[in-house]
């Protein structure tokens, strides 16, 4: 199981629109470039990231910019803006487990709770960090 990497690259796009907003429009052409995909991901993800009000993206050759002060938004945000996981739970259980079998049978007994204390440790540890602690760090490796 792994967490899409539309967490990481949305996390990427928001520091490169916060990097180079002064010296380029930032375009999904643009965005892309520095990720590496095809842009078409990175205009399916703007898009997430402006339905949940982190961004803004104005149609044309306008580019995006940051909605809201790079303290107010969490990792958190980040990763529920763009459905990292399924039905807000990180861990996908196997469907059917065999209820003939006492391990199949009580499987969710001893995994369902431990499983959702992990998930919000997890989430209350991203809540922790902002964009804008990822952007004093990127400033100090990239030496804007």
């Amino acid at each position: 199981m792994q967490i899409s990497s539309r967490f990481t690259i949305a996390i990427h796009v928001l520091v490169c629109i916060e990097t180079f907003k002064k010296d380029h429009k930032i375009t999904s052409d643009f965005l892309a470039s520095s990720v590496n995909v095809n842009p078409v991901v990175i205009r399916r993800l703007l898009q997430q990231l402006k339905k949940a009000g982190l961004v803004n993206v104005k149609r044309g050759s306008g580019g995006a910019d940051i909605e809201k002060p790079l303290d107010e938004i969490t990792l958190l945000d980040v990763y529920e803006a763009v459905g990292c996981v399924e039905n807000g739970e990180l861990f996908h259980f196997h469907e059917n487990p065999e209820q003939r079998c006492p391990v199949g049978r009580n499987i969710h007994a001893l995994l369902d709770m431990r499983l959702k204390t992990i998930q919000r440790a997890m989430e209350q540890e991203m809540r922790s960090v902002s964009i804008q602690d990822i952007m004093d760090d990127a400033e100090k490796l990239i030496k804007m």
